[in-house]
């Protein structure tokens, strides 16, 4: 981890957070793993505003905890999640993009609160959705439970890992030092069945003028009369690397438009919007998709026939990029996205631009050269790229003092 990467971990968390949990969070960025003692210790904090921190950053998955065998429960902050945060527009338009202004509202909340269980959510995207309306409308709950439950069925939100009943234990052991979190997998996108009823309200200042009260006092007076949760103890968060599987998906939708044409594009949309929950974010191709199902699950505006489709996937599978590969004969042919071959060119691609408009096309020639034939003598640069001998020995020396190539001498 770089000294810039740390620095702005700390500028993120000061900024989000604090001047105390940005403090406790950089410590835990530059030590690694640290029992809470220690972390008092270290920093020079009171214990119970390093309990507040670390209440924060685990609240919003920033820190996470493990047991050790001696009993000793030590923190870690994570710098990847951290500056994930940079990232949080991103995920927000991704939202409103997908699922228009409610979407964008729920993903924003759960950002901003780390974890919120549904209800929660609701009341809140309802309450901030009818501030926007004009006079006379309101935001039924109905609507926003509909909208956060067609994001738990894509995987953009998922339930948090929660500590187990105890009652299920049947031994009566001590408790240990550290709630220990599980879920499984079959439960984290199963929406809870609430019977939410009502409308979003708004907030007027005026309400607060009448009762002669601070507003706070309120809710104090209210809090026995008040119905419990229905989800209590059920908590969500946004499934971050759901997006980036998206951000990848429509990565590779654009480069095959590029590529080829628009069809080709909706071709390979369809595919991925096909495998979308049913493949994993790291797996290297989709599950096979028969032509048959494709052609049934096109977009409605898409009128193309059959024949014209086999056609479209057998240039796809032809293709040098190979981003579409053909795995069987069944159901008219069975073809997947070669995920990692297609995230392989596209990086290729970006370095090869990278080098060429801060060097040259002869230098990106060559490192392209490279690229490709992964060991060349200084002769067989000059041969392969049609460079003379001086031209080449001068460009390899500037890609070599970039970093973009590096010398291997080779032994007798």
């Amino acid at each position: 981890m770089t000294q810039a990467e740390i620095k702005l971990c700390s500028l993120l968390l000061q900024e989000h957070f604090g001047e105390i949990v940005d403090k406790i969070g950089t410590h835990l960025i530059r030590t690694g793993g640290q029992p809470l003692r220690v972390i008092v210790h270290d920093t020079g904090t009171s214990l119970d505003q390093v309990k507040k921190a670390l209440c924060v950053l685990i609240q919003h998955n920033l820190v996470t905890y493990q047991i050790h065998k001696r009993g000793i429960v030590e923190y870690e902050a994570h710098c990847s999640r951290i500056l994930r945060i940079l990232r949080y527009p991103r995920y927000i338009y991704t939202a409103k993009t997908l699922y228009s202004d409610t979407g964008e509202l729920i993903v924003e909340e759960l950002l901003l609160n780390g974890k919120m269980t549904m209800s929660a959510v609701v009341k809140k995207v309802a309450d901030r959705l009818t501030e926007t309306m004009e006079d006379g409308k309101t935001m039924d709950y109905s609507e926003v439970s509909s909208t956060f439950g067609r994001l738990a069925d894509t995987h953009f939100v998922q339930r948090c890992p929660f500590v187990p009943d105890p009652t299920d234990s049947a031994d009566a052991q001590p408790p240990p030092p550290a709630p220990t979190l599980s879920i499984n997998e079959k439960d984290m996108y199963l929406v809870p069945k609430l019977n939410l009823i009502g409308k979003g309200k708004r907030r007027r200042s005026s309400d607060d003028d009448a009762a002669g009260e601070p507003k706070p006092k309120r809710p104090k007076q209210t809090a026995e009369s008040k119905e419990p949760i229905p989800d209590d103890g059920i908590y969500w968060q946004a499934n971050l690397d759901r997006f980036h599987q998206h951000f990848r998906d429509q990565s590779i939708v654009s480069a095959v438009a590029n590529r080829m044409d628009q069809t080709s594009s909706e071709i390979v949309r369809t595919m991925l919007r096909m495998s979308e929950i049913t493949t994993s974010s790291c797996a290297p191709f989709t599950q096979p998709l028969s032509s048959n199902e494709i052609f049934r699950s096109l977009p409605v505006g898409y009128n193309i026939s059959k024949q014209v489709l086999d056609q479209y996937l057998t240039l796809l599978a032809d293709d040098p990029l190979e981003f579409v590969g053909k795995s069987g004969d069944s159901g008219g042919g069975m073809y997947v996205i070669n995920l990692h071959k297609a995230l392989a060119s596209l990086a290729m691609a970006t370095l090869e631009s990278i080098v060429q408009e801060r060097f040259g096309s002869r230098c990106a020639r060559i490192f392209r050269l490279v690229l490709r034939k992964k060991h060349l003598e200084q002769k067989q640069v000059e041969d392969f790229a049609m460079i003379p001998a001086k031209e080449a020995k001068d460009m390899l020396y500037k890609l070599l003092s970039e970093n973009l190539i590096s010398l291997q001498v080779r032994c007798q």
